[in-house]
């Protein structure tokens, strides 16, 4: 009986070594994960900032589910630049009757052109939009993309 019971916590053990070492694979995987350049990616959509945002505001779970983790070019004027450190900029498209929110952090080879930019330039950005998510303290949806890049 002792014999069965060991041969069966050894084939457990062997079974939970081997799916650790798969879990550990996957996440090395997606935290190593290198992107392309967005900018000579084609998008899956082109909408107008004001628009793009708008629609997140109107049913939140359906523009999340057709967005989120596309391509997206958004063309509008910039309403807002931030400087979160001295390495980069993040460009915002803001709706001003809802203070609802897009906002862009660029690829780091993007990151001059994006500098370059002022409050109200009109432009198109392209970027992976992230999806949205809602502050109920703020009461205002923002929209975050990343690996974004200024499309000419």
């Amino acid at each position: 009986m002792a014999t069965r019971k060991k041969s069966w916590l050894k084939k457990l053990l062997i079974t939970g070594l081997v799916l650790a070492i798969i879990g550990a694979g996957i996440y090395w995987y997606i935290a190593t994960e290198k992107f392309g350049d967005t900018k000579g990616e084609r998008a899956a959509f082109e909408v107008n900032a004001i628009d793009f945002i708008r629609e997140f505001r109107k049913d939140d779970s359906a523009a999340n589910k057709k967005y989120r983790e596309q391509i997206i070019t958004v063309n509008g004027r910039v309403s807002e630049l931030e400087a979160p450190d001295s390495l980069s900029v993040n460009v915002k498209f803001i709706d001003t009757t809802t203070g609802d929110y897009a906002i862009f952090a660029f690829q780091e080879q993007h990151l001059a052109e994006a500098k370059s930019l002022k409050t109200g330039d009109s432009v198109s950005i392209k970027g992976s939009c992230s999806g949205s998510s809602y502050s109920e303290t703020f009461d205002l949806h923002y929209i975050p993309f990343k690996r974004s890049a200024l499309n000419k």
